[in-house]
């Protein structure tokens, strides 16, 4: 993996050594990412692999991120000990306008941008995060126990998934309507089969989400119907010769119905000309 900085002379144009630059791993594949000089916005490059391709997929992808407004485009850090010095650091950027090109077409939209490295062993969790049309920004996170950190592989839908204890609950609202943030320590999320009937590339049901963040003053409830499933099963060898193992997955959604509640009214999907989201799921006990 090569990193290099605006001031190099691979670099074209000359830098100012305040961030700018570009990492590319050294492979036959463009998977590069960097930031443009100035530090005015990202970039990113990503080839699709071979049995994407053969199955349809894009071969290339192009992005440019760029800041869209206020605190969701403010680059944020945080160490969250969740339990157990259990932990992580985040680095993210929670809302960005993206131009996008995919093997010759332009597409606009959003993006969200974070760097995670996790510290101790990994616990199961539910996140979640909203790109409203007026640029609002809500999130959701609950890391918890759960009968599937015993799973040792990626299949969804078992008999023992019959209760989660969470161990921390927490989410974030970036109201531009309002112009205030709301932060909340009370989050409730239910999972259940699509409604729609939508699988994934396995022929398993994909999930429906019934999602609840609240604090005194303000409330969110919102459901969502994932309708595609990416995954990244992480198998790590450990004491004894165990295997210890973690399915991380991505669900991109669409918004079925929310309600947003707080002292000046309550607003509902009719208040957005969109709404778009990601949602993960992780079962499974990393160590």
């Amino acid at each position: 993996m090569a990193v290099v900085s605006d001031e190099h002379p691979l670099w074209p144009g000359k830098g100012d050594g305040k961030g700018a630059g570009a990492i590319v791993p050294i492979d036959s594949e463009d998977l590069s990412m960097g930031m443009s000089p100035g530090n005015k916005s990202m970039w990113l490059g990503l080839s699709s692999d071979r049995k994407a391709r053969s199955g349809g997929a894009p071969s290339r992808f192009e992005a440019i991120l760029s800041p869209w407004w206020g605190p969701p485009s403010e680059l944020t850090y945080k160490n969250n000990d969740i339990a157990l010095g259990m932990g992580y650091d985040i680095l993210r950027l929670q809302g960005m306008k993206a131009e996008l090109t995919i093997d010759g077409e332009h597409v606009e939209g959003t993006a969200y941008f974070q760097k995670v490295t996790v510290q101790a062993p990994s616990v199961p969790w539910f996140w979640g995060m909203l790109h409203f049309s007026d640029g609002s920004y809500l999130d959701w996170f609950v890391p918890h126990i759960t009968p599937l950190s015993t799973t040792k592989d990626d299949k969804p839908w078992r008999k023992r998934d019959t209760s989660r204890i969470p161990l921390r609950t927490a989410g974030v609202f970036h109201d531009r309507i309002r112009s205030r943030t709301e932060e909340f320590d009370n989050c409730e999320v239910i999972l259940s089969k699509s409604e729609t009937g939508l699988l994934d590339s396995d022929g398993n049901l994909l999930p429906d989400f019934q999602i609840r963040v609240w604090n005194d003053s303000t409330s969110a409830s919102f459901l969502i119907n994932a309708v595609s499933r990416a995954r990244w099963k992480f198998d790590q060898p450990t004491r004894g010769g165990m295997v210890s193992h973690l399915t991380y997955n991505e669900y991109p959604f669409e918004v079925n119905r929310i309600s947003i509640t707080d002292s000046e009214g309550t607003r509902t999907i009719d208040d957005y000309d969109w709404i778009h989201g990601n949602a993960e799921h992780s079962w499974g006990f990393l160590h």
